[in-house]
């Protein structure tokens, strides 16, 4: 089993969003970058665990847990022209891009903002936290997200406590199994 963590923007696909899906299930859509696919392509396997983090939120958080249900597959959204992850040179007989399926594990009881994690000498290695780290998908050391969860059930720390909660949103419309938005990048 391999471990990993994906990044959504939540104003385009929530952790809230994806407990509204269908049977808490969606596909993993749009990531754009080639190293990103390569891990969704080749080595994402159904019962992999996921740390589902909203990135361009404020703060950036870790908020929950999902499963990954149907490895890697290509990515239909890319031959939309209409949409926004359109690729012309993906066809389906020659696919670039790809996607795997996710289901909801648990939204944990409070987020767990990426300066926080910062904190954590568990987390020390982890690829989030490194400089200039910025991909949507990333590989997640098993005692990395054994940690994640031992924290996300604890208080948060008292200076966390005063910070400024991101305002609560309602789920897009349409972005569910489907008509999905932008995941990853």
């Amino acid at each position: 089993m391999n471990y990993w963590l994906l990044k959504s923007e939540p104003d385009c696909f929530s952790i809230a969003d994806l407990a509204a899906a269908p049977k808490q299930t969606t596909y993993w859509d749009g990531v754009r970058n080639y190293q990103a696919r390569n891990m969704l392509r080749d080595q994402m396997q159904p019962g992999d665990l996921v740390l589902y983090y909203h990135s361009s939120a404020e703060p950036p958080a870790v908020v929950g847990t999902a499963k990954v249900v149907k490895a890697g597959y290509p990515d239909h959204t890319a031959q939309d022209p209409k949409g926004d992850h359109y690729d012309p040179k993906h066809t389906a007989m020659s696919p670039i891009w790809y996607m795997v399926d996710i289901q909801l594990g648990e939204i944990f009881p409070r987020e767990l903002p990426i300066g926080e994690l910062r904190g954590v000498p568990a987390l020390k290695e982890m690829e989030l936290l490194k400089t200039g780290s910025r991909l949507s998908v990333q590989p997640v050391r098993k005692s990395e997200y054994e940690a994640i969860l031992k924290l996300a059930k604890q208080p948060a720390p008292a200076e966390s406590a005063t910070a400024k909660k991101p305002a609560k949103r309602k789920a897009v419309a349409g972005a569910t199994k489907g008509a999905p938005r932008k995941r990853g990048g």
